[in-house]
């Protein structure tokens, strides 16, 4: 569909995205989801393609493109119908490194940021942790200052990429006197770090060929020149990658529910029912174009969004709307797809059964849809 959000290099660019995924995707999703990973070489082809810093500079092997770019990005990547594939990339592209764009040094930036945009190193960002998720202020892993050294002592977990990623973004609290989200700081931690190891790869209803990982950190020493940005505002380096990152979970969700109606009205066209076919039935066909109309719906607000965030607007009521309607709405259209597709649809061999696993975790993850709607309220009443 025409856009105002889309130039003629962006349309060149989602068609080649397209035919990524249907070429190197698609026919092999089956063994990653087996295998519990995409394989590294995957993730070099999007670096050799330039897909793996869209938004970083050229310099460093990035394109210069803003966030309207990535949306495109994330939405194609949903259209795969293996949810762990968009994941291991949108964590690694739009989640971890932006960490490191929006706060590296010049010196931290030449060492790392090239192997990114190459897909030589994978990234992953390490906030969450058993007892604090969205709800960041209540982070406990902490980090001392020792000499030339920060000691870290805590657990990550639920971190996208723990397994096999190599570089990580990693959140604590370094004044422990401090209050709430005050007191917070980013860390670069290499894999290998003495005191810092993978403590067990996690089993997920869905997204099952990205892996997932308790991360442990003890006594685990890091250069102190691995400070990101200064110490004590790494809340506010979360909250501001927040809004890039629940952008693109929205986008990828709208090429979710995309390729899902398309399989839908696929089946529902050709499968034979009651003297005719499945679209013959009104209650079907008008269920499938309300669909498509929420679904445009929520196109649109992603790019509105995308676009404000571009601009650099103040856009978190905007975004957070993104998370909250795109994160239930792709629930709503797999679920709703799946029923089309009668018994077939409940088969492991069929994409719609797989796409409804793996959209669960769209209403959870990068901001719960609860959490999303109370971002929305307080505006409401501010603005």
């Amino acid at each position: 569909m025409e856009s105002i959000y889309q130039t003629e290099e962006l349309a060149l660019f989602r068609e080649q995205l397209r035919r990524f995924v249907e070429e190197e995707v698609e026919p092999f999703g089956e063994a990653w989801e087996e295998a519990g990973m995409v394989p590294r070489e995957v993730i070099r082809k999007l670096g050799q393609l330039g897909f793996l810093g869209l938004t970083y500079p050229e310099e460093y092997g990035g394109a210069g493109l803003d966030t309207i770019a990535s949306a495109i990005f994330a939405e194609e990547l949903g259209r795969s119908t293996f949810g762990g594939f968009p994941a291991t990339v949108l964590v690694h592209t739009d989640m971890g490194s932006p960490h490191l764009a929006n706060a590296g040094s010049a010196a931290q930036m030449k060492k790392y940021m090239p192997k990114i945009t190459s897909g030589e190193i994978i990234t992953a960002i390490a906030v969450t942790e058993p007892d604090a998720g969205s709800d960041v202020a209540n982070l406990r892993t902490r980090a001392v200052r020792k000499g030339d050294v920060y000691v870290l002592d805590g657990t990550k977990m639920f971190i996208t990429n723990g397994v096999h990623g190599d570089l990580f973004f990693v959140a604590a609290r370094t004044d422990p006197q401090a209050k709430g989200s005050r007191g917070l700081s980013m860390f670069i931690v290499e894999k290998g770090t003495q005191g810092f190891r993978v403590g067990r790869p996690l089993k997920k209803q869905g997204w099952w060929c990205s892996d997932t990982a308790e991360l442990i950190f003890e006594d685990c020493a890091v250069p102190a020149e691995n400070l990101l940005g200064k110490e004590n505002e790494g809340f506010y380096a979360i909250m501001k990658n927040f809004q890039n990152e629940r952008i693109v979970l929205g986008a990828m969700a709208i090429g979710t529910c995309d390729k899902a109606l398309e399989l839908t009205l696929d089946y529902v066209t050709t499968r034979r029912a009651f003297g005719g076919v499945l679209f013959d039935l009104q209650a079907i066909r008008q269920k499938l174009a309300d669909l498509a109309g929420k679904v445009e719906a929520g196109r649109q607000l992603v790019y509105h969004a995308a676009w404000l965030d571009a601009a650099g607007r103040d856009c978190v009521k905007e975004v957070s709307m993104v998370k909250a309607y795109c994160g239930e709405l792709v629930n709503e259209v797999v679920y709703a797809c799946q029923q089309f597709h009668g018994g077939a649809g409940y088969l492991r061999e069929t994409p719609i059964e797989r796409m409804v696993r793996d959209a669960r975790i769209l209403s959870i993850g990068g901001g719960a849809t609860e959490v999303m709607l109370e971002e929305v309220a307080k505006r409401m009443v501010t603005n």
